[in-house]
């Protein structure tokens, strides 16, 4: 059974290993209601890395592995039929499950998540303000939580290095 961290957040991103791989496997997703007759479910990704639905991607839903054999976007969601999902049943066992996939090897030039979480967050003088413990998803920007419960807007973020995320904040932010 896989490992998972913990977190004070809910919307956070858990970081999770696969027994014998030392990859941490991170969120992509979550799987939506079953779609149709025929296995195919409604999927929210958390990426914008549409690969990860690619025919032949390989994710963990939930509990178990399963590759994708079609995927199409659907409005703001996929619709995505997985290997051995062939009926409605099947499909509707794997609603609302998280979907985690190993990370990308050509990650880009932006921020992850998994990045993040654990890494100091130090403001312009060098003052340590706290430990990142979470990403909430909020509707302007998302928020870095400290394990003090304090949010920091990404916007704020101008570096990040190994285990250092550097804030540029305006006066008074955390005096609020």
């Amino acid at each position: 059974m896989p490992s998972r961290s913990t977190s004070t957040s809910s919307t956070d991103v858990a970081i999770v290993t696969e027994p014998g791989n030392d990859l941490p496997l991170v969120e992509v997703g979550k799987v939506g209601r079953a779609h149709g007759v025929h296995g195919d479910v409604y999927v929210s990704l958390l990426t914008d890395r549409t690969e990860r639905l690619a025919p032949g991607a390989r994710l963990l839903v939930g509990e178990e592995w399963c590759s994708v054999t079609r995927s199409r976007p659907a409005g703001q969601r996929w619709l995505v039929h997985f290997d051995g999902v062939d009926d409605r049943t099947h499909a509707e066992r794997l609603a609302h499950r998280v979907l985690r996939a190993e990370p990308l090897a050509d990650r880009g030039d932006g921020w992850y998540v998994d990045e993040l979480i654990g890494a100091n967050v130090v403001d312009s003088g060098g003052t340590v303000l706290g430990t990142c413990v979470a990403v909430v998803a909020n509707p302007a920007h998302d928020l870095l939580e400290l394990a003090d419960g304090t949010l920091i807007p990404v916007v704020f973020v101008t570096e990040i290095r190994q285990g250092s995320i550097s804030v540029d904040l305006p006066e008074g932010l955390l005096d609020l």
